[in-house]
C-alpha cells in the first residue's frame, strides 16, 4: 500500500492539501462488516448444527470445513476494508483536485476547478451519526449520460467518500 498521497501540479506547492477519509468512515465500514459477518456466520452455524444433530458423525467430519468457510472469508473481507481505506487519497491544490482509490487497480480522477459545475453533499442518518458525508463533484462535459453497457459514466464526476468536514470542503471547492 503506498503511504504517500498522489502528487498534483500546483503553481504554489504550499497550497497542496492531501488527506484521507475520516477515521469514522473506517468505523462505519467496520460496523457493516461486523453486522454482515454475524448474520452470515450465524446462518452457517445453524446449518452446521442442523447437520450435526441429524448425523453426528458427518457433523464432526465437516467441522474443520465449516470453520474455514466461516472464518477465512471474514479475514479476507476485514483486510479488504482496511486496504480500501488505506488506498484512498484526496488531494486539493489551488487549481485542481485528485481522487485516488483502489486495491488491485488504482483509479485516479483529476478534476480542475474551472470545470466544476456542481458539488453535491450526501449524508444518510447512520453517516450523520458517524460524523461524515460524501461529496460528489460534477464537471462540465459532453456526450451522453451513460457509458457503453448502460453504466453511468465516471468521467464527469468524482466522489469523495467519508469526508469529516464535508460542508467546509464543499464551500472551499465552490469558491475556487
Amino acid at each position: 500500500v503506498p503511504h504517500q498521497p498522489p502528487t498534483l501540479p500546483s503553481s504554489d506547492p504550499t497550497v497542496v492539501h492531501a488527506f484521507k477519509p475520516s477515521e469514522n468512515y473506517l468505523r462505519y465500514l467496520k460496523l457493516f462488516f461486523w453486522i454482515g459477518c454475524v448474520l452470515i456466520d450465524l446462518a452457517l452455524a445453524a446449518c452446521w448444527l442442523g447437520i450435526a444433530i441429524a448425523n453426528p458423525l458427518l457433523g464432526v467430519l465437516i467441522t474443520p470445513l465449516m470453520l474455514a468457510v466461516m472464518i477465512l472469508p471474514d479475514i479476507v473481507a476485514y483486510v479488504a476494508i482496511h486496504l480500501k481505506y488505506d488506498t484512498t487519497w484526496y488531494v486539493l491544490s489551488d487549481r485542481s483536485m485528485r481522487i485516488r482509490r483502489g486495491i488491485w487497480i488504482i483509479h485516479e480522477t483529476t478534476i480542475t476547478f474551472e470545470n466544476i459545475q456542481n458539488v453535491r453533499l450526501s449524508q444518510g442518518p447512520i453517516e450523520r451519526c458517524f460524523g461524515f458525508a460524501n461529496l460528489t463533484v460534477e464537471t462540465a462535459g459532453g456526450g451522453s449520460a451513460h457509458a457503453e453497457g448502460g453504466e453511468a459514466s465516471a468521467a464527469h464526476h468524482g466522489v469523495m467518500t467519508g469526508i469529516a468536514n464535508a460542508e467546509q470542503l464543499r464551500d472551499q471547492i465552490m469558491i475556487k
